[in-house]
């Protein structure tokens, strides 16, 4: 088994050029999957290793579509079903490890239905807020031209958020909508007692960052 965690690491480094969904993102999840199942009891860790680094195999084809259609954790869920049927996984262990990808999303209606599943929606959560997560939130900024800060609208949600919660023009967007959206809330989301307690601490951190950034950039401070 180690051995085809090997070959889908390397699966996953060939389908990732994101600067915020490189390798980087995968194995820091990856680790933290690691860590949560240490406190959870009845982990599969053949399901949520795969799961882990595999979960974004999709990202790169989701950020280069600009309709907005493309749902990265249900193509990466099919995706990593093929990677995974090559490497003669046994079909129970993909059909888990799907589940935990299509479940994975902060965005979407699937919900995560077993242990593993919901390990890997908080590991990947946790890597969004924090100091880690304000600088993969510039990263991504840089990468598609959004101000410092801006604030969204009535006309910005109407026109640039579709159904499934996908943001269609990542040029409109900026990394304080990204944190009045979604980082502010993400402890409440959050499964395990280990990740609810890590996003909290995570979470003060980058509540001071982004009110002083907004008294900075107003200049009040």
């Amino acid at each position: 088994m180690r051995s085809k965690i090997e070959m889908i690491k390397q699966r996953m480094t060939s389908e990732l050029s994101c600067s915020a969904h490189n390798i980087d993102h995968v194995m820091r999840v990856y680790n933290l999957c690691k860590l949560i199942a240490d406190t959870e009891g009845n982990v599969e860790m053949d399901v949520l290793e795969p799961a882990a680094l595999l979960h974004d195999i999709a990202r790169v084809k989701e950020s280069n579509d600009n309709s907005g259609e493309t749902d990265h954790a249900v193509l990466g869920a099919e995706m990593a079903g093929e990677i995974l049927n090559e490497l003669a996984y046994p079909p129970d262990l993909i059909e888990k490890i799907k589940h935990c990808i299509l479940t994975h999303r902060y965005r979407t209606n699937n919900e995560p239905k077993t242990i593993e599943a919901k390990i890997l929606f908080d590991a990947d959560k946790l890597d969004v807020i924090g100091s880690v997560g304000i600088a993969r939130t510039y990263m991504l900024a840089g990468q598609f031209d959004q101000r410092i800060m801006a604030s969204s609208s009535a006309l910005y949600e109407k026109e640039n958020i579709v159904d499934n919660g996908r943001i269609k023009n990542l040029s409109k967007h900026s990394p304080y909508m990204e944190y009045e959206y979604k980082f502010k809330n993400i402890p409440d989301k959050l499964y395990t007692q280990k990740g609810k307690q890590m996003g909290k601490e995570r979470l003060t951190f980058m509540d001071s960052f982004f009110l002083r950034l907004k008294e900075e950039v107003n200049g009040t401070l």
